[in-house]
């Protein structure tokens, strides 16, 4: 105890100074509370309160992004003893998962379902709030004890989000099978990061003597334990074989919910995987575990599994689910690089992505008002009565598949030269199946995403109905996506400068 006295001034000094590059995270923490309190003042009446403190707020939080991002430039600091890395990468993750957050919490008040719970939607604010937080603490974690801290305060929040509608059946189930596996999940991570622990003694992946431990270790026992901390990540990353939990827990879960786990935290789990696969990318003496050649066969698998199996779904939210198993194989490609060129390209194919699948389920939200279904079959004949909203969906799906002259197409033609550059210097084959079988499944995405524009335009209902007054929410945002998509795929630099 006495020789710790001496190093007390010392740490208390370091922990000041690395607040001020916590400034963001504090911003959410502050948020939360103050949502809590406003939820806990004003009670029932406080929904409408709340949504205008959250959104404000996250405003906020921003702007303190696109600071931080300016003060750090290309530096790298590590926080707290080594708990927390702020880097470049970090930060434009962080600004992502913070504009996407405050696009769903604009969405959550347009969906009337959710909007109609009983319980209101004051505590969705704060969950999500305390969701972001942990999303912002996973772009940021280099130390083990951080890393699963930091996915089970998402873990938590995800499982109270996807429950919301307690009095849903289907959404209860889906609630439940989300936290089986998920803790089934943890459970395995945690296990994995003990083995790591008990192999080098540190938590902290970036401590010198983390990768020099693990050289000396038995092969067998560092791939089980990397097997194992990966499969904790898959299971946010939804890849294959941890994907199974995806098309029951996005069809289950609430609409503006499933557009939040399809999404924002897959941009925090790739940037955590960047985080984790860092150090041993860097050091050439690691060859313990060869990361390209298990992240390929993953990325291959993974979109092959993910868009065969949504050609076969009719519901636009099992489609959906299906789709983004697909994207995040496709995403994999750029990770498989282990290049600069490669990081930047998943950014700009994360930040696209996650805008398009955000503004798909928003018009899935808007068409299941007219229908009542999330069948797409139930969009026959609609396209020429909701015009508007039809052409969006189009060029928001047109989008994800990956055609010219949107945003999706820029962003996979990004990936593929990432990925064609690296192949060039060092003729690795398996980027070469990785770029044919994200050729081939674009391709394939096609024969799902048409089943949408094909209902609304080219088909007719033998019911023809007037038709039904919609709120203007939905289709502004749907207009303003459509609009963002196009512009960013004309002029992909408005982008890339920031990235």
């Amino acid at each position: 105890m006495h020789d710790l006295i001496p190093n007390i001034h010392q740490q208390l000094t370091g922990i000041l100074g690395d607040i001020n590059y916590f400034i963001p995270e504090i911003f959410l923490s502050l948020l939360f509370i103050v949502v809590l309190i406003t939820d806990l003042l004003f009670g029932r009446n406080s929904e409408r309160l709340c949504r205008i403190v959250a959104c404000g707020g996250m405003m906020v939080i921003i702007s303190k992004d696109v600071v931080q991002k300016l003060y750090m430039g290309d530096d790298v600091r590590f926080l707290f003893s080594g708990m927390l890395v702020q880097s470049h990468t970090g930060v434009v993750f962080k600004l992502i998962i913070d504009i996407s957050a405050l696009l769903l919490l604009l969405y959550f008040a347009w969906d009337e379902p959710l909007k109609s719970h009983q319980k209101k939607l004051s505590d969705l604010y704060s969950i999500t709030i305390a969701a972001v937080f942990g999303l912002h603490l996973m772009a940021m974690a280099v130390n083990l004890l951080s890393v699963y801290l930091a996915i089970e305060m998402v873990s938590v929040a995800s499982y109270l989000l996807v429950a919301y509608r307690s009095e849903n059946a289907f959404s209860t189930e889906a609630g439940f099978k989300y936290v089986l596996f998920g803790a089934a999940s943890s459970a395995v991570m945690l296990y994995g990061m003990s083995l790591l622990y008990g192999f080098t003694g540190s938590l902290s992946l970036f401590d010198p003597a983390f990768v020099t431990a693990l050289i000396q270790v038995n092969t067998a026992g560092v791939v089980f334990a990397m097997v194992l901390v990966l499969v904790g990540m898959g299971f946010k990353l939804s890849f294959v074989p941890v994907h199974f939990w995806v098309p029951d827990v996005y069809e289950g879960a609430p609409t503006p919910i499933t557009a939040f786990l399809s999404s924002v935290p897959k941009v925090a789990a790739f940037a955590l995987l960047i985080n984790f696969l860092t150090p041993f990318i860097i050091n050439p003496q690691f060859k313990a575990v060869d990361f390209g050649l298990y992240l390929s066969v993953i990325g291959i698998v993974t979109m092959i599994a993910g868009n065969f199996a949504a050609v076969m779904q009719n519901n636009a939210k099992r489609m959906l689910a299906y789709s983004s198993i697909g994207h995040t194989g496709f995403a994999l490609m750029a990770i498989v690089t282990f290049s600069a060129q490669g990081i930047k390209a998943l950014a700009y194919y994360l930040a696209v992505y996650v805008i398009a699948n955000i503004g798909a389920l928003m018009l899935v939200t808007y068409f299941n008002r007219i229908t009542g279904s999330d069948d797409v079959n139930s969009y026959k004949g609609l396209g020429f009565k909701y015009p508007a909203a039809s052409i969006c969906f189009v060029i928001i799906l047109i989008s994800l598949t990956g055609l010219p002259i949107s945003a999706g197409f820029t962003g996979k033609l990004f990936v593929f030269s990432a990925v064609y550059s690296v192949y060039q210097s060092n003729h690795n084959v398996l980027l070469l199946l990785l770029t044919i079988t994200g050729a081939v499944t674009t391709v394939v995405s096609l024969f799902y995403y048409l089943k949408i524009p094909l209902n609304l335009f080219l088909k007719r209902t033998e019911s023809p109905a007037e038709p039904i007054t919609q709120p203007t929410a939905i289709l502004i945002a749907a207009i303003i996506i459509s609009v963002v998509l196009i512009l960013l795929g004309l002029f992909p630099d408005w982008l890339t400068r920031f990235l």
